[in-house]
Protein backbone atom coordinates (compact mmCIF):
# COMPACT_ATOMS: atom_id res chain seq x y z
CA UNK A 1 0.00 0.00 0.00
CA UNK A 2 3.01 2.34 0.02
CA UNK A 3 2.41 3.75 -3.45
CA UNK A 4 -1.33 3.97 -2.76
CA UNK A 5 -0.99 6.00 0.44
CA UNK A 6 1.73 8.25 -0.99
CA UNK A 7 -0.66 9.03 -3.84
CA UNK A 8 -3.46 9.61 -1.35
CA UNK A 9 -1.47 12.19 0.62
CA UNK A 10 -0.01 13.88 -2.47
CA UNK A 11 3.59 12.74 -2.01
CA UNK A 12 3.84 10.36 -5.00
CA UNK A 13 5.91 12.88 -7.07
CA UNK A 14 8.55 13.04 -4.30
CA UNK A 15 8.49 9.37 -3.31
CA UNK A 16 12.23 8.98 -3.99
CA UNK A 17 13.32 12.04 -2.02
CA UNK A 18 14.91 11.70 1.39
CA UNK A 19 12.38 12.46 4.13
CA UNK A 20 14.97 14.66 5.88
CA UNK A 21 14.66 17.19 3.05
CA UNK A 22 10.87 17.53 3.46
CA UNK A 23 9.24 20.75 4.62
CA UNK A 24 7.10 20.71 7.79
CA UNK A 25 3.94 20.37 5.71
CA UNK A 26 5.40 17.50 3.65
CA UNK A 27 6.50 15.79 6.86
CA UNK A 28 2.92 16.09 8.16
CA UNK A 29 1.68 14.41 4.98
CA UNK A 30 4.28 11.67 5.35
CA UNK A 31 3.18 11.03 8.93
CA UNK A 32 -0.42 10.74 7.76
CA UNK A 33 0.67 8.31 5.03
CA UNK A 34 2.36 6.19 7.71
CA UNK A 35 -0.82 6.19 9.79
CA UNK A 36 -2.89 5.09 6.79
CA UNK A 37 -0.49 2.34 5.74
CA UNK A 38 -2.07 -0.33 7.96
CA UNK A 39 -5.59 0.62 6.78
CA UNK A 40 -6.77 1.22 10.39
CA UNK A 41 -10.37 1.46 11.52
CA UNK A 42 -9.50 4.09 14.13
CA UNK A 43 -7.24 7.10 13.50
CA UNK A 44 -5.97 9.72 15.92
CA UNK A 45 -4.67 12.97 14.44
CA UNK A 46 -2.80 15.36 16.76
CA UNK A 47 -2.75 18.94 15.37
CA UNK A 48 -2.89 17.61 11.78
CA UNK A 49 -2.92 21.03 10.05
CA UNK A 50 0.34 22.14 11.69
CA UNK A 51 2.71 23.33 8.96
CA UNK A 52 0.19 23.02 6.14
CA UNK A 53 -0.60 25.83 3.71
CA UNK A 54 -4.27 26.75 3.03
CA UNK A 55 -4.57 24.12 0.28
CA UNK A 56 -3.09 21.54 2.62
CA UNK A 57 -5.49 22.51 5.39
CA UNK A 58 -8.45 22.06 3.03
CA UNK A 59 -6.99 18.73 1.87
CA UNK A 60 -6.60 17.30 5.40
CA UNK A 61 -10.13 18.46 6.28
CA UNK A 62 -11.53 16.64 3.24
CA UNK A 63 -9.36 13.57 3.92
CA UNK A 64 -10.60 13.27 7.51
CA UNK A 65 -14.22 13.58 6.37
CA UNK A 66 -13.60 10.99 3.64
CA UNK A 67 -12.06 8.57 6.16
CA UNK A 68 -14.99 9.06 8.54
CA UNK A 69 -17.37 8.54 5.63
CA UNK A 70 -15.76 5.13 5.05
CA UNK A 71 -16.93 4.11 8.52
CA UNK A 72 -13.66 4.74 10.34
CA UNK A 73 -13.48 6.51 13.68
CA UNK A 74 -11.40 9.67 13.33
CA UNK A 75 -10.24 11.46 16.47
CA UNK A 76 -8.70 14.92 16.02
CA UNK A 77 -6.89 16.71 18.82
CA UNK A 78 -6.53 20.40 18.05
CA UNK A 79 -6.49 23.88 19.57
CA UNK A 80 -7.63 25.49 16.31
CA UNK A 81 -11.30 26.03 17.11
CA UNK A 82 -12.21 27.61 13.77
CA UNK A 83 -10.81 24.61 11.92
CA UNK A 84 -12.56 22.13 14.20
CA UNK A 85 -15.85 23.95 13.62
CA UNK A 86 -15.46 23.19 9.91
CA UNK A 87 -14.31 19.60 10.45
CA UNK A 88 -15.80 17.93 13.51
CA UNK A 89 -19.23 16.34 13.94
CA UNK A 90 -18.85 15.56 17.64
CA UNK A 91 -16.95 17.40 20.35
CA UNK A 92 -15.19 16.05 23.42
CA UNK A 93 -13.68 18.68 25.72
CA UNK A 94 -11.38 17.74 28.59
CA UNK A 95 -10.14 20.27 31.13
CA UNK A 96 -7.76 19.54 34.00
CA UNK A 97 -8.17 15.82 33.40
CA UNK A 98 -11.97 15.99 33.66
CA UNK A 99 -14.59 15.44 30.95
CA UNK A 100 -16.38 18.75 30.40
CA UNK A 101 -18.57 17.86 27.44
CA UNK A 102 -19.21 15.01 25.04
CA UNK A 103 -21.88 16.10 22.55
CA UNK A 104 -22.60 16.75 18.88
CA UNK A 105 -20.98 19.96 17.66
CA UNK A 106 -24.33 21.45 16.60
CA UNK A 107 -25.70 20.91 20.12
CA UNK A 108 -22.69 22.57 21.75
CA UNK A 109 -23.07 25.62 19.50
CA UNK A 110 -26.85 25.82 20.00
CA UNK A 111 -26.44 25.69 23.80
CA UNK A 112 -23.95 28.56 23.83
CA UNK A 113 -25.07 31.78 25.50
CA UNK A 114 -23.63 33.59 22.49
CA UNK A 115 -26.33 32.14 20.20
CA UNK A 116 -29.10 34.72 19.88
CA UNK A 117 -31.52 36.51 17.57
CA UNK A 118 -30.69 40.02 16.41
CA UNK A 119 -33.58 42.37 15.64
CA UNK A 120 -33.15 45.81 14.08
CA UNK A 121 -36.18 48.09 14.13
CA UNK A 122 -36.82 51.86 14.13
CA UNK A 123 -38.98 51.28 17.25
CA UNK A 124 -37.35 48.44 19.19
CA UNK A 125 -38.85 49.53 22.51
CA UNK A 126 -42.31 48.53 21.19
CA UNK A 127 -41.07 44.95 20.88
CA UNK A 128 -39.34 44.64 24.25
CA UNK A 129 -42.58 44.14 26.22
CA UNK A 130 -43.83 41.40 23.88
CA UNK A 131 -40.49 39.60 24.02
CA UNK A 132 -40.26 39.84 27.82
CA UNK A 133 -43.81 38.46 28.15
CA UNK A 134 -42.61 35.35 26.30
CA UNK A 135 -39.74 34.93 28.77
CA UNK A 136 -37.04 36.04 26.36
CA UNK A 137 -33.84 37.72 27.44
CA UNK A 138 -33.50 41.11 25.73
CA UNK A 139 -30.45 43.38 25.52
CA UNK A 140 -30.14 46.71 23.75
CA UNK A 141 -27.21 46.53 21.34
CA UNK A 142 -27.70 50.00 19.90
CA UNK A 143 -30.39 52.59 19.35
CA UNK A 144 -32.28 50.40 16.87
CA UNK A 145 -30.97 46.92 17.72
CA UNK A 146 -32.01 44.22 20.18
CA UNK A 147 -30.27 40.94 21.00
CA UNK A 148 -32.80 38.29 22.01
CA UNK A 149 -32.06 35.00 23.77
CA UNK A 150 -34.43 32.18 24.64
CA UNK A 151 -36.61 32.38 21.52
CA UNK A 152 -36.29 31.08 17.97
CA UNK A 153 -35.97 33.64 15.18
CA UNK A 154 -39.36 32.65 13.75
CA UNK A 155 -41.09 33.31 17.08
CA UNK A 156 -39.43 36.71 17.38
CA UNK A 157 -40.72 37.56 13.90
CA UNK A 158 -44.25 36.46 14.83
CA UNK A 159 -44.20 38.59 17.98
CA UNK A 160 -42.97 41.63 16.02
CA UNK A 161 -45.78 41.15 13.51
CA UNK A 162 -48.40 40.75 16.25
CA UNK A 163 -47.12 43.92 17.98
CA UNK A 164 -47.18 45.83 14.67
CA UNK A 165 -43.46 46.58 14.90
CA UNK A 166 -41.60 47.32 11.67
CA UNK A 167 -38.50 45.12 11.41
CA UNK A 168 -35.57 46.09 9.19
CA UNK A 169 -33.42 43.09 10.09
CA UNK A 170 -34.04 39.74 11.73
CA UNK A 171 -31.25 37.18 11.89
CA UNK A 172 -29.69 34.56 14.09
CA UNK A 173 -26.32 35.22 15.65
CA UNK A 174 -24.60 31.86 15.80
CA UNK A 175 -21.91 31.11 18.34
CA UNK A 176 -18.47 30.21 17.08
CA UNK A 177 -16.84 27.10 18.48
CA UNK A 178 -14.22 29.32 20.11
CA UNK A 179 -16.93 31.22 22.02
CA UNK A 180 -18.69 28.00 23.04
CA UNK A 181 -15.37 26.45 24.07
CA UNK A 182 -14.48 29.44 26.25
CA UNK A 183 -17.84 29.21 28.00
CA UNK A 184 -17.41 25.49 28.61
CA UNK A 185 -13.88 25.79 29.97
CA UNK A 186 -14.02 29.06 31.90
CA UNK A 187 -13.70 27.16 35.21
CA UNK A 188 -11.18 24.64 33.90
CA UNK A 189 -8.43 26.91 32.56
CA UNK A 190 -5.11 25.88 34.05
CA UNK A 191 -3.00 28.88 33.04
CA UNK A 192 -4.52 32.35 32.86
CA UNK A 193 -2.93 35.73 32.34
CA UNK A 194 -3.96 38.94 34.04
CA UNK A 195 -5.63 41.50 31.81
CA UNK A 196 -3.13 43.13 29.53
CA UNK A 197 -0.80 40.11 29.58
CA UNK A 198 -0.30 37.61 26.80
CA UNK A 199 -0.64 33.91 27.61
Amino acid sequence: RVDEVLEQVGLAPVARRRAGTFSLGMSQRLGIAGALLGDPGVLLFDEPVNGLDPDGVRWIRELMRELAGQGRTVFVSSHLMSEMQLTADHLVVIGRGRLITDAPLAEVLADSAWTAVVVRSPHPEDLVTALAAEGAGVERAGPTELVVTGLEMERVGELAHRAGVVVHELRTRDASLEQAYRELTENAVQYTARKGEQS
